[in-house]
């Protein structure tokens, strides 16, 4: 006799099963280790690697679907990322965050939003707010001249002395 526990069990390992499929199509995104131009592509799989709550994928369309504490890690590209939701369209090779997002990109620069599109091919953020809210990014400037003084001083004007 099967108790449903077990039956349940083993529909869980199917699950799993087929989502190392989808997986390992998110893994096999080809791209080189920073944010290249468009037309930049290197040879190669790169492991972009979604862990969350619950994942769906359907084959027809191919898209992956992650819900609940999403987190995604791409070291190719350094970025991680976290949202609600996250949905990898592998066809349109895109990837859509929603609900509290927040991407970290290079260790440094980093995006808060209510939802992201993230273009893979073209290294390319599109970020949308919550009604009534903004976007908020951070980016690390390096800047070329560290000593230089950003408030200088005005310089001194010589009095003139009134003449006779």
């Amino acid at each position: 006799m099967i108790f449903p526990y077990q039956l349940l069990k083993s529909q869980i390992r199917r699950v799993g099963l087929a989502l190392l499929l989808p997986i390992s199509l998110v893994g096999a995104v080809a791209l080189s280790g920073q944010l290249p131009p468009a037309t930049a592509q290197s040879g190669g799989n790169r492991p972009l690697t979604i862990r969350s709550d619950i994942q769906e994928y359907d084959a027809k369309t191919q898209v992956i679907t992650a819900r609940g504490n999403v987190q995604m890690v791409y070291p190719a590209r350094q970025i991680q990322a976290t949202s609600a939701q996250a949905q990898y369209f592998s066809k349109e090779r895109r990837i859509d965050f929603s609900g509290n997002v927040y991407i970290l990109q290079q260790g440094n620069n980093s995006i808060r939003a209510e939802k992201v599109i993230y273009f893979i091919d073209e290294g390319k953020f599109i970020a949308l707010p919550q009604s009534n809210r903004q976007v908020e990014s951070i980016y690390m400037v390096e800047d070329s001249n560290p000593n230089r003084q950003t408030n200088k001083p005005a310089p001194k004007t010589p009095k003139l002395k009134p003449s006779n």
